[in-house]
């Protein structure tokens, strides 16, 4: 059984409306959603129990163009994976894309084991309004996708933009059901364009970028439960912590699983930021990978268990974007009926906007 819950079972109204760009568009549902909020907590978007899973997609939608007085390293040098951070350089759009009416674009594969079948997909994209110029709201709600080997289509966002703009930034998550275009789609490479991001320099520097997550159903793998959550929570020295808890689970003993988190402005180096999960079986296990230290957990990566994200372009370092994914086996070995995630932060902070699980588990 599966279950989208989205906004509009919260209360707030609104529907998928894509205007074609092609001979195939969307299938409209509706009118957009304009309402914004600076902070929307975490709530369950979709949740189903089936043989499957879920996988994710997402490249940045920005980089580093010129050094400024703060950085310590040359622009190449931290798209290949040196430290350094969005605050350190004046930021210039990623476009890969060969149209001129975009003015930024990137590319990321989408990879679905073989006979799957989707379930459900989203896309989430977001961004920082001010640096060296000011992009107006407006635009938050709106991007561009092509499927593999199709042209450009208008995604509205379908649900309550989350948007907070302070001295520093001028944050914001938006997103979107495109379930109809990624079934008939599947596998390959996707494009994303227009995301409403200003470039330029200022000490918080530029960030952006989109991830696509999707839920699939395969009857020769593990019967799991698949969860997404989202939301927008500022992390920072007012705000240190955060908990999403996921309930009535049924983890067996030795189980398998998996976790991804969407986050922004996260800064490489600034030690501080880390995730724990627990079970109320079993012990508190501090997220960590080969890419993701400890206690720097929103350190500006794309990166997972598995064969690295096929992305154009595949910078190491996305200076202010974070689309991870985690195994969290270890926190599963002795099962349980739920999963505690706390999200801790430094000073600095980052935005958390997005949580997606899969966990093995019984009928």
């Amino acid at each position: 059984m599966s279950t989208s819950m989205g906004f509009a079972a919260r209360g707030f109204l609104g529907a998928l409306l894509v205007l074609a760009f092609s001979a195939s568009p969307l299938p409209a549902a509706g009118a957009p959603v304009a309402e914004e909020s600076s902070r929307i907590p975490f709530t369950q978007r979709y949740q189903a129990v089936q043989h499957g899973g879920v996988v994710r997609t997402a490249n940045s939608a920005i980089t580093c163009r010129t050094p400024k007085s703060t950085a310590t390293t040359s622009c190449s040098s931290v798209r290949t994976g040196s430290a350094g951070t969005n605050g350190d350089f004046e930021m210039f759009y990623i476009d890969e894309d060969d149209d001129p009416n975009t003015y930024n674009s990137s590319r990321a594969d989408l990879a679905l084991p073989k006979n799957s079948r989707v379930s459900y997909a989203r896309l989430y994209w977001g961004g920082n309004l001010r640096v060296g110029e000011q992009k107006p709201p407006k635009d938050n709600g709106r991007i561009l996708i092509a499927e593999p080997g199709g042209k450009y289509k208008e995604v509205l966002a379908d649900t309550r933009i989350a948007h907070r703009d302070t001295d520093d930034s001028d944050a914001f998550q938006a997103s979107a059901d495109i379930t109809p275009l990624v079934s008939q789609s599947g596998s390959g490479l996707y494009t994303v364009a227009q995301i409403n991001v200003a470039m330029g320099h200022s000490a918080v520097g530029s960030w952006g970028g989109w991830t696509m997550v999707v839920a699939y159903e395969n009857s020769a793998e593990p019967l799991r439960q698949v969860s997404i959550w989202d939301g927008f929570e500022t992390m920072d020295d007012h705000r240190k912590s955060q908990e999403v808890v996921l309930s009535g689970l049924r983890i067996p003993a030795r189980a398998t699983g998996r976790v991804g988190i969407v986050s922004y402005d996260g800064d490489r180096g600034a030690p501080g930021d880390a995730v724990n999960v627990q079970t109320d079986k079993g012990k508190t296990f501090g997220l960590t990978s080969s890419t993701n230290p400890a206690t720097d957990v929103m350190n500006s990566t794309i990166a997972g268990p598995g064969n690295p994200i096929k992305r154009q372009p595949a910078h190491v370092n996305t200076l202010g974007y974070d689309s991870d994914v985690f195994d969290i086996g270890p926190a599963l070995t002795s099962g349980g009926s739920r999963l505690n995630f706390r999200f801790n932060a430094e000073n600095l902070g980052y935005f958390l906007g997005v949580l997606f699980v899969q966990a093995d588990t019984r009928r």
